[in-house]
């Protein structure tokens, strides 16, 4: 007679996902401090984030319009991007969504949006038309762009955040963005005109890593109640930007690049010191230009106008 084994006390190993392991590697994980204790997070936010692909894309989508020959629409998708760049950090403290990785991320985008995409725009606009002179001035402004960038994460914290230093990149984008614009559709075919166009290209990416003051409008509150003729004079305004938009903002944020030059010439001359810098916990917001150069995002696009000038609100 054949005895029955007896059932064994060992349950059945579970079968191991076969995608945990990859999922283990590449999940985002931040030590971040909550209720005064160090914690492990674990994800990304979602909705900064959607924002700043969105500019992402756009900056992209600039450059292959670029490189097809529709400046017109480059420099409307710069615009768009400095829009999006100035969502983004906004969206994130309204919904405490701030995180690390939004600002590298953020970060990332401005440097296609507000570095490569206008360099590549301007460059196959009319830069390639005045050979060596073309690409190197291309080149100094996705430099500047860079430094500027990699300046401004490393300066946060000690100064005031009523000045940029430098000008934001979103601003200087739109610079760029609002001559391709308003000039593609013109023949132009003199000489002294190109190698004008370089010279303001070079001009921006030099003026990214000034030590010029730039103001930021952070010392606008836009929650404190103002006198009906200010909404009027908002109207007005996007009545005129509407009649020729490529024109006005190329005449808005032309002047704010050049305010800070002109500012910087009339204190020499009056003999009044520069603002002297500032501990300050806030990043520097285009935003839109330098968006623009944009971001506290997810915490500062790296303002004047959209986002960074908003420069840069990292979140």
């Amino acid at each position: 007679m054949t005895s029955t084994p007896p059932p064994s006390d060992r349950r059945p190993s579970r079968q191991r996902d076969p995608f945990s392991e990859f999922k283990d590697e590449t999940e985002v994980v931040e030590d971040v401090v909550h209720d005064g204790k160090r914690v492990r997070r674990r994800g990304i936010y979602l909705l900064p984030n959607l924002f700043t692909t969105a500019a992402l894309f756009s900056g992209f989508f600039s450059v292959v319009a670029a490189l097809n020959g529709n400046f017109g629409s480059a420099a409307i998708a710069i615009f768009i991007s400095m829009v999006l760049d100035g969502f983004d950090g906004r969206v994130a403290r309204l919904t405490n969504t701030q995180s690390e990785f939004g600002e590298e991320y953020d970060s990332l985008a401005d440097m296609l949006s507000f570095g490569v995409a206008p360099a590549v725009v301007a460059f196959s606009w009319i830069l390639q038309d005045v050979g060596n002179l073309g690409w190197i001035a291309a080149f100094i402004y996705v430099a500047g762009a860079a430094l500027r960038l990699a300046r401004f994460n490393v300066q946060i914290g000690s100064t005031d955040k009523n000045w940029f230093i430098g000008l934001p990149s979103p601003s200087a984008a739109a610079v760029v963005a609002g001559c391709v614009w308003t000039f593609h559709s013109f023949a132009a075919t003199a000489l002294g005109f190109k190698v004008l166009m370089a010279i303001i290209v070079a001009a921006v990416g030099i003026l990214m890593v000034s030590n010029i003051r730039y103001y930021s409008f952070k010392e606008v509150d836009f929650r404190s109640p103002v006198p009906f003729v200010a909404l009027l004079a908002i109207v007005l305004g996007f009545v005129v930007i509407s009649l020729e938009p490529a024109v006005m903002l190329l005449l808005f944020f032309g002047g704010y690049a050049l305010s800070g030059p002109l500012m910087s010439l009339w204190r020499r001359y009056k003999g009044i010191p520069a603002p002297a810098p500032m501990a300050d916990d806030t990043r520097e917001e285009s935003d839109t230009a330098d968006s623009p150069e944009q971001s506290t995002q997810h915490g500062a696009p790296e303002s004047a106008g959209s986002s960074e000038s908003t420069d840069e609100t990292r979140r």
